[in-house]
């Protein structure tokens, strides 16, 4: 393949068999075309052997520094000769640079010497320095250390002293109860005076002792104030200088379509829900390959995006694998960017459950079991509306269905509804409690080291990337499953999955994150690879019966054609 700097030529040879596709990819749901196969397994060539790139993506043990996979992405170009070729592009920088040969450039280089960003960053940067400078002062952390040991002597003292003064108390009152009888009146009288005086006493040296800590806690106190104040002035003048350049570089992004128009990113966010770009948006593959196609007269035909290197913590990422535009940061860029090119449909506003019988497992008064069929939606969605719900509201008549736990579009198996209202807050309560018991069979892509055991991954929803879910250790919510493996059918494990929580794709995510089984379900074109269907079964379900109030079990076989 001839390469023109950034664009890079297919020979004939490479398209022979190849047709061109009959629409643009649609970004954010794809399978490959071959002319992106082909420009991605050159890029992933030239990532293997090119030994200038100072970047440790963690599939080399001899390479230092910390590993960083990276998204990159090609996009299959016509030239103006109507001439074949394709660009290369990484997310975000490679190695702390926005140049590299051979990669289009990014749509802004906040890194370039005369660029507004250094400056400004600069000034940022020294505001942080200054903030390390107070926060790790000698003086300010002594007093801070002071004032937590005065704090702590202070509680200790006067806890102390109040039990000394509880005691004290105590031996009055009973000084009072035996001289009562004994003593005569005016007697008892300079004996009550006295106590008196006692109890006044022990009063003064309380509010002596609380009074004395207080004023040097206060000393200290106003001492570390002068820091805390500083430090938060500057704190506040960073945070004014730092939305200040945000600004600008909102501003200074501005992507086009192919008529030419011009869109910052400022303006592209403002009429989205968040309003406010995310971090990093515009730094992703797509945006950066489209701007320069449309900068340069080129013809947008396909695009691909792929991970290189080692896995993140957080989200589900392979290497070498395929992976669609993120939602978040690059929907609303390429609604623009993209305006009037045809695409493909979006697979998701297909409704490929149409055809699909809905079996009714179990029936009675109170409830009612299904064997929910894969893609078919357990209730309507924005663009479908064929789901469990609407067709038994249509089989059931004046009974409304009442959802009580709902799979995903893709798996298949055990959904139980409930016909009373009675019925739906009896069965919830025991889904609340974890006491249901569900049983879930998957057959993973992929080799399991163990044959059992338990995944506890924290799970949070990727507001970058809906609507997948990601890893999150510290804001995440418990997941809890078990598993275990059942069977090896065609080379591929078959396991059982017991969900002690019942978290959103918690299934997909703890079969395919690295520290799960990093072995993802088959056909899960979320955090795997697509495939006929999800191999995810909720094949069984036990339950205590609303009425009845005894235990009940239901099972249902997968159906599973592994190939």
């Amino acid at each position: 393949m001839q390469s023109n700097h950034y664009i890079h030529y297919y020979q004939q040879e490479d398209l022979k068999g190849i047709s061109l596709p009959g629409k643009f990819t649609f970004p954010f749901y794809y399978t490959p075309h071959p002319l992106s196969l082909l420009a991605a397994k050159a890029l992933q060539d030239h990532l293997t052997k090119a030994e200038n790139l100072d970047h440790n993506f963690g599939l080399n043990d001899s390479k230092t520094g910390m590993k960083i996979g990276k998204m990159f992405g090609i996009l299959v170009i016509k030239d103006k000769n109507e001439q074949l070729g394709y660009l290369w592009a990484f997310s975000g920088k490679l190695a702390n640079s926005n140049e590299h040969p051979h990669f289009v450039p990014p749509v802004f280089d906040m890194l370039t010497e005369e660029s507004f960003y250094l400056a400004q960053n600069e000034i940022v940067n020294n505001i942080n320095h200054k903030i390390a400078l107070l926060e790790n002062a000698v003086e300010y952390q002594a007093l801070k250390q002071e004032q937590a040991a005065y704090t702590q002597q202070s509680e200790l003292e006067i806890s102390k002293l109040r039990l000394l003064l509880t005691a004290n108390k105590a031996a009055r009152k009973l000084l009072r109860e035996e001289n009562k009888k004994l003593l005569s009146g005016n007697d008892y009288a300079l004996l009550e005076s006295d106590l008196v005086k006692q109890s006044l006493g022990d009063k003064h040296r309380l509010n002596t002792l609380i009074n004395d800590w207080k004023q040097k806690l206060g000393d200290i106190a106003t001492q570390i104030d002068k820091y805390d104040n500083d430090i938060k002035c500057l704190k506040q003048e960073r945070k004014e200088k730092s939305n200040c350049l945000q600004q600008q570089l909102f501003q200074q992004y501005a992507f086009l379509n192919k008529y030419g128009d011009s869109k910052s990113l400022k303006t592209i966010f403002s009429s989205t829900s968040v309003g406010t770009p995310p971090a990093g948006a515009g730094e992703c593959a797509t945006p950066k390959l489209l701007q320069y196609a449309f900068l340069n007269g080129l013809s947008p035909v396909a695009m691909a995006e792929f991970w290189w290197g080692a896995s993140p913590k957080s989200e589900i990422r392979k290497h070498g694998q395929y992976y669609p535009a993120c939602t978040g940061k690059c929907e609303p860029i390429l609604k623009h960017m993209l305006l009037d090119i045809e695409t493909d449909e979006n697979p998701l506003l297909i409704n490929n459950g149409a055809d699909k019988q809905l079996e009714i497992v179990f029936e009675d008064d109170q409830l009612i079991i299904v064997n929910k069929p894969h893609d078919l939606l357990s209730v309507p969605g924005i663009h479908i509306q064929d789901s469990v719900y609407s067709r038994l509201k249509t089989y059931l008549g004046n009974i409304e269905p009442l959802i009580i736990h709902r799979l995903d579009m893709q798996t298949s198996g055990l959904l139980l509804v409930a016909k009373t209202k009675n019925a739906h807050q009896y069965i919830q309560k025991q889904f609340l409690k974890r006491s249901i018991q569900k049983r879930y069979t998957a057959v993973l892509n992929g080799s399991l080291k163990e044959k059992k055991g338990e995944i506890l991954l924290p799970l949070k929803e990727n507001f970058e990337d809906r609507p997948r879910q990601m890893v999150c250790f510290q804001s995440g919510k418990a997941a809890h499953t078990k598993w275990q493996l059942v069977a090896i059918k065609n080379g591929r494990p078959v396991v059982h999955f017991w969900p002690l929580t019942g978290r959103t794709h918690q299934l997909r995510i703890h079969a395919a994150h690295m520290d799960g089984l990093n072995a993802p379900i088959i056909g899960d074109d979320l955090y795997g690879t697509s495939s006929d269907r999800l191999y995810l079964h909720a094949a069984y379900i036990s339950f205590r019966h609303p009425v009845t109030k005894e235990m009940v079990a239901f099972e249902v076989p997968d159906h599973f054609n592994i190939k």
